[in-house]
Formats: structure tokens, sequence, C-alpha cells
């Protein structure tokens, strides 16, 4: 596959082909951020720093505004879906080519092309945002260097099939453990089975009724379920462990604090001997009654929906400052062996952006 220099001269379809030759699994993105890295340094009015894999450019212009375009330059692992193709109908297939190299081929188009906006510019690419939380490139900047992320307002060019997607919701993932006693199949009345203990659990889980909670006019889908269970010693041993795996995917109206009592609540009855939280990420809410924010969506059209899943919105909201999701790319084909994306859609948020940028 084709590894040379990133031509940002070349239209955001073809940049976003030519991002998609880069493998990048998370994990192994120092080549894509060298090449990103290499191409911003040769744009005279951005400052360029770099920490780890992930890089960022600001302009400094003195503007009363300052504008943070985002996105990750990590894929999923590659299902024999490289290198990419284009179709002669304008569909580029591809590892990443919707989640998310059509969003960043945005951002550095935009990086290039537009030097002298009406706001002032932060552009982030950043590694690791495919995998656990605490590697999550985005995350790791924010802790070293705060300052790099400042701004007033922030598009996450993750895909949204070029709508403005408000917020994000929270995912909270529990390990529900059930205990037993050990004994031969045979004599399964010496023993105690930790997996038929766990039938209280799948029963709660079948009968929960998720909210659908209604904030700033966007309608956010909760959602409580098993997504793994995992239990057994052998084809004649009564077990003595099961654990169930429950995700909790909860609207941005709640805090982290109170989406972990909701669960708790859930299965306070249900024979649980030990309740472990494995993974937690807060949501964000929409924020689009701030002045920026609505001043883009006007900008960009389109009518807001929310986020169901989570982003990293949520930690722009941590630190501040208001933002939204927004790129090309239908977020049903992310993460498929078959992802791919329209390029057309590319081409259009890439004007859309320009042209709220120089207004």
């Amino acid at each position: 596959m084709d590894q040379s220099p990133l031509d940002l001269t070349a239209d955001a379809a073809r940049l976003t082909a030519q991002l998609v030759d880069f493998p990048s699994e998370s994990g192994s993105e120092k080549p894509l951020a060298d090449a990103v890295e290499a191409a911003l340094r040769t744009l005279p009015h951005l400052t360029v720093d770099r920490h780890g894999n992930n890089v960022v450019a600001r302009t400094r212009l003195g503007r009363p505004e300052r504008v943070v375009l985002a996105g990750h330059i990590d894929t999923v692992p590659i299902a024999d879906n490289l290198p990419s193709r284009l179709d002669p109908d304008g569909t580029l297939w591809g590892c990443g080519s919707c989640d998310m190299k059509a969003g960043v081929a945005v951002q550095l188009r935009i990086a290039a092309t537009v030097p002298a906006p009406n706001r002032d510019l932060t552009f982030v690419f950043y590694d690791n945002e495919e995998v656990a939380a605490h590697l999550n490139g985005l995350g790791q900047v924010a802790e070293a260097h705060p300052d790099w992320l400042e701004g007033d307002f922030a598009v996450l060019l993750e895909p949204s099939d070029g709508q403005v997607e408000g917020g994000c919701q929270g995912t909270l993932r529990v390990l529900l453990h059930t205990r037993g006693e050990r004994a031969h199949s045979a004599r399964s009345w010496m023993g105690s089975n930790a997996i038929h203990a766990a039938a209280p659990i799948l029963n709660r889980l079948a009968e929960y009724r998720p909210r659908y909670p209604v904030i700033d006019g966007l309608e956010y889908r909760e959602g409580l379920n098993a997504v793994a269970v995992q239990g057994g010693v052998a084809g004649n041993v009564i077990p003595d462990a099961c654990t169930v795996t429950v995700n909790f995917r909860y609207a941005p109206d709640r805090s982290p604090e109170e989406a972990l009592a909701h669960v708790k609540e859930v299965f306070a009855d249900c024979g649980v001997a030990e309740f472990t939280v494995d993974d937690h990420s807060p949501g964000a809410l929409p924020g689009l009654g701030h002045p920026a924010a609505a001043a883009f969506v006007e900008a960009v059209g389109g009518t807001p929906q929310p986020k169901y899943g989570w982003t990293d919105v949520s930690r722009f909201s941590s630190l501040g400052v208001p933002a939204v999701n927004y790129g090309p790319g239908n977020p049903h084909l992310a993460h498929k062996r078959d992802e791919r994306v329209d390029t057309a859609k590319i081409l259009a948020g890439e004007e859309r952006l320009r042209a709220w940028l120089m207004a």
C-alpha cells in the first residue's frame, strides 16, 4: 500500500483514500501520526505540537473565538478490507474509511486551505480511541497539555452522516459475579450451580424497561444489556463461579454517580455476590443552546440528532468546551468488514465547514 507523504492539495475524497491506505490499528498509529505531523509542518500559518502519537496544530490569529476540530487516527482491526477501493459511483471502501479517516481528511483539508479563518482553529489528531479509555490519546493530551485543547467550541468529526449530533450517552460496564459450590454433575445435589444463580440477573435484564428522556429537544435512548456470560469448569462439574457482564448506555442527564447507583439498585436483590465496575465513561449534554453551537448548526443546516453512542465530546465537555459530533460517513457502517463512505458526503462536509469558517 502507498504510504507516500500526505498530499494536502488533493481533494478530501482522494485524501481519505490515502489515509485509509496507511494502516493504523489502535496501538500502531505512529507511521500515520508521523505523516500527519510532517504534512502540517509545511503550513506556515500553524503551530504544531506533538505528544506521543497525538498531533495538535493551532492558528494564532488573535480571533475572539477558538474552535477545536478533532478526530482520531486509529481504526479497529483490519478485516481483509485494505487497500482502499473506489467504485465508479463514488463509494470508497476500506478499513477506517467511515470511522473516521473521512473526518480526518476534512480536518487536514481545512487546515491546508483556510489559512485565515474567522475563528482561531485548533486541529487535534489523536490515537487509541477505539480501545480502553485509559489509552485514549485525547485524554492523555488533556492530562499532559490541557492548554492545547482550550477553546470555545469543539467539533468532533466522528461519522454522523453529515448531520449534527448533540452530546453523547455515557457507558458503564459492570461485572456481576455469582458464587456456588463445585460438585460432580452426577451428584449435583452435593453442590450449588453458580450459572443457575445468574438466572435472576438475566430475568431482571429481560424485564428492564429503559428510559427515553428528551434533552434540549433530542430524545436519547438508554439501554441495559448483558454483553457476555462466563462460567463453567468442565462437562461433568457443577460450576462454582459465573460472571455476567452488563453494559449500561445512559442518557447525559444522569451523572456517572447516578448511573452507577441506578445499576446497583436494579440488581440489588438478584443474588449478586460481587459487583465490579469494569469501565466507565460519562456522557455529555448536547449544549446546543451555546451561541457557538447554535451558529454552527445554522451554518451547516439540517436537524440536530442525539448521539446514542459514546464519543470524545464527553472529554471536551469535562474540559468545559461544548462540543458536537459532525462528520461524513454513516455510523451504521463503522467497524464493519464492508466499511465504506460516500465520497460526495466527504466533499460536502468539507465545503460546509469551510463556508462556516470563512463567512
